[in-house]
């Protein structure tokens, strides 16, 4: 797997990048949890590995799954203890397709899980009071709106 050995990133986030030592500190797959990925539409998105691997499965074929990640011909791997899908495993590029990120700047390590976006309003952003933004998307959030300063009213 390289010089460097699997190295796996976790600071109690949602997904994580791993690298495998072959470019030092250049991801080449994430792993992150399978709320996000059902979230983000995986399941109809891509073919993956049928049914949910057991933890120890994937650690017994890591090897095999880098391999597959470098020769771009892996499938996201579902993963978890007991059946019931915890994490998935994927490639960088497959997780940024899977966020509909573009593609990065030439020269520019790929690592989607620290990707940083541009969050500056647009020209034509204007502030909206919560009144307009409950109108705008709708009367059951007009109603639970309503509701809330109701319980606030009575809590005093």
């Amino acid at each position: 797997m390289g010089a460097g050995g699997l190295r796996v990133a976790y600071g109690g986030c949602s997904k994580c990048g791993i690298s495998t030592g072959l470019q030092v500190g250049v991801p080449e797959a994430v792993m992150l949890t399978y709320d996000e990925f059902e979230d983000l539409g995986g399941e109809t998105k891509f073919e993956r590995r049928p049914g949910v691997a057991a933890v120890e499965t994937v650690g017994a074929e890591l090897v095999s799954m880098v391999a597959a990640i470098r020769a771009e011909t892996f499938v996201p791997v579902v993963w978890g203890d007991s059946g019931a899908p915890e994490a998935v495993s994927m490639s960088t590029s497959q997780y940024r397709e899977l966020r509909g990120d573009d593609e990065p700047p030439a020269g520019t390590i790929d690592d989607p899980t620290r990707r940083v976006y541009a969050t500056e309003p647009l020209p034509d952003s204007r502030s909206m009071t919560l009144d307009e933004f409950a109108e705008m998307m709708g009367p059951e959030t007009q109603q639970i709106l309503d509701e809330i300063r109701s319980e606030d009213d009575t809590s005093r």
